[in-house]
């Protein structure tokens, strides 16, 4: 398989060796110091000229205007663009004008890295732009950006194929730089979240990402083996029970950012690795992390936003405290006629199955519930909305409800039909909570491979005694999708989980003689961009043939061209 560069990428290479030649280092390993930037000089200029007499700026060209002895271009850098006026005498005040008339004229392309010195002034056109004194070369671009053209406020031929901008995120990043709004939001709302739990006196900790027993949830794990222990081990799915050891320990309040990982299906709004937060706080219920919750929503959107109002499609959304509180049991009541209370295992997979839900017989109780709810009732919940007082077997880590054994404290949060957090009364009883598992491992057996694994250390960790506590987990992935007004998991996650890449075979000499195409014309149809056998059949071969002829004179080929039928016989 042999690998053919566009002639783009020819180019570029040609001009990175020509650089070489002239003694400049398209890759420098020197520090180049900046003291300003694009955004600042934008909005402050007009305000405070005499601070911009002297100013250093990085970034990338991303357009130009090459004129005689004075040109333009646009320079982006981690802030945005600024114009930049560049004169041949100003930056050759000697004799040698090879820095103009060569380097930036010729060898300089779009995506290229250079650092600018020069001060700022208005153009006769009143645009802000820096006028240029030093040029310096600091990286050279060896592939062609995406062209992103710009016209009255519309965009041209974007970057905007989803698969491409996942996989490529950093030329996303480049060509659209309005997406790093989203990734500095979400920094914003983990900074907030942290300030607000260090501003309650709550300590950041770290748990084990491999994990001999996946405990803390209902999912399907990773797993991997540890040679040297010669044991299998298990990426983590929640951080759960190593945060409750700590509070058994005696720490009143801990949280922890946590990377997880499940094993299940990828949509719009999973993927295999996500972030969590969970907090665990001693002597509290889950009525006080309710109002802790919304206490923390409304902070967290105010920070990123500055507002706790935000749109999400079609939908306002306040996350202002208070939010509407029901019981499962009601929601489910209120929006499919049934009532859960006492009914058996047997009666709800009846009732789903005439609900048109797809149930099975490996599902427990608490399974077929939770497909209930799901199916009928979550997607109606928009604006922000505790559903309280889970039935027992929905919730293996939470305590008994206070008023009914048959239900839990526990809580989740849902918005726009999602669930974005999780809280519990926290199970501090061992007994109690050995009999859980027990269940768990049930259910396991019968086939549910979502069924909880049954954590001995853990357990003895009870044993010895931890204090009423009160648990909550925030999905941060979705959370900053609702705070951004994003409906795919992908668009909030730098680096989204991605099927492999598809890599077609570039073709060799034979693969193009085999359709009847001499040897000496396959050169001229890999510089015109078919590099596959595939490629050259989707293209109209009308103008293959008319292309041919302008390409076998720029490669100064002294054959003969073939005839129209000739060339129309390869596509045959």
């Amino acid at each position: 398989m042999s690998t053919v560069l566009s002639e783009q990428e020819q180019l570029r290479r040609q001009a990175m060796q020509s650089l070489l030649d002239m003694g400049i280092d398209p890759f420098p390993a020197n520090e180049f110091v900046v003291n300003a930037h694009a955004a600042d000089i934008l909005e402050n200029y007009d305000r405070d000229k005499l601070n911009y007499k002297n100013i250093t700026l990085a970034g990338r060209i991303m357009s130009r205007r090459v004129m005689g002895s004075a040109s333009f271009f646009e320079i982006q850098d981690s802030t945005g663009r600024i114009q930049a006026y560049i004169k041949r005498d100003d930056i050759c005040p000697d004799e040698n004008k090879d820095l103009y008339n060569v380097v930036f004229k010729k060898l300089l392309d779009i995506g290229d890295i250079v650092g600018i010195k020069g001060y700022v002034f208005t153009t006769q056109t009143e645009a802000i732009a820096v006028h240029v004194e030093q040029l310096t070369v600091l990286s050279k671009s060896l592939r062609p950006l995406p062209v992103v053209k710009s016209a009255e406020g519309k965009t041209f031929d974007a970057f905007t194929d989803p698969e491409q901008r996942y996989r490529m995120r950093y030329v996303d990043l480049i060509v659209n730089p309005g997406n790093k709004d989203i990734f500095i939001k979400r920094t914003k709302l983990f900074n907030a979240m942290r300030q607000f739990f260090n501003d309650a006196g709550y300590m950041e900790v770290e748990t084990p990402v491999l994990q001999s027993i996946p405990g803390g949830a209902a999912a399907r794990p990773f797993i991997t083996h540890h040679n040297a222990l010669d044991i299998p081990l298990y990426l983590r799915i929640a951080n759960e029970l190593y945060l409750k050891r700590l509070i058994v320990g005696g720490f009143d309040g801990v949280y922890e950012f946590s990377k997880n990982f499940r094993n299940e299906g990828m949509d719009r709004t999973h993927n295999p690795e996500f972030t969590a937060m969970e907090i665990y706080v001693a002597y509290k219920d889950y009525n006080w992390m309710m109002d802790f919750t919304e206490r923390l929503l409304e902070h967290c959107a105010s920070a990123v936003n500055g507002t706790t109002e935000v749109t999400f499609g079609t939908h306002k959304i306040d996350f202002k405290a208070p939010y509407k509180r029901i019981s499962m049991t009601d929601s489910i009541k209120e929006f499919t006629g049934f009532d859960i209370t006492g009914k058996s295992e047997d009666e709800i997979r009846i009732a789903a199955k005439g609900m048109g839900i797809d149930v099975n017989e490996t599902m427990g109780k608490g399974k077929l519930i939770d497909e209930i709810f799901g199916a009928k009732c979550e997607g109606n919940y928009i604006q922000p909305t505790f559903i309280t007082d889970y039935p027992k077997e929905m919730s293996p880590l939470t305590k008994k409800h206070r008023d009914n054994p048959d239900l839990t404290e526990r809580f989740e949060l849902m918005v726009c039909g999602k669930e974005i957090a999780n809280a519990y009364s926290e199970l501090n009883d061992p007994i109690d909570q050995r009999e859980r598992f027990e269940e768990q491992l049930r259910l396991s057996e019968k086939g549910d491979d979502e069924a909880m694994f049954i954590d001995q250390d853990f357990l003895r960790s009870l044993e010895y005694g931890m204090p009423p506590t009160s648990g909550l987990g925030i999905g941060m992935d979705r959370l900053i999708m609702f705070l951004t007004d994003n409906a795919s998991i992908q668009e909030v996650l730098f680096f989204p989980q991605m099927r492999p890449e598809k890599v077609a075979r570039v073709a060799e000499i034979q693969d193009y003689e085999q359709l009847g195409i001499p040897a000496v014309w396959v050169p001229a149809l890999q510089k015109m961009g078919f590099t596959t056998i595939e490629a050259l059949k989707e293209a109209n071969p009308n103008k293959v043939f008319n292309d041919l002829g302008g390409m076998r004179k720029k490669l100064k080929l002294d054959i003969n061209m073939p005839t129209k039928d000739e060339v129309f016989a390869w596509f045959n």
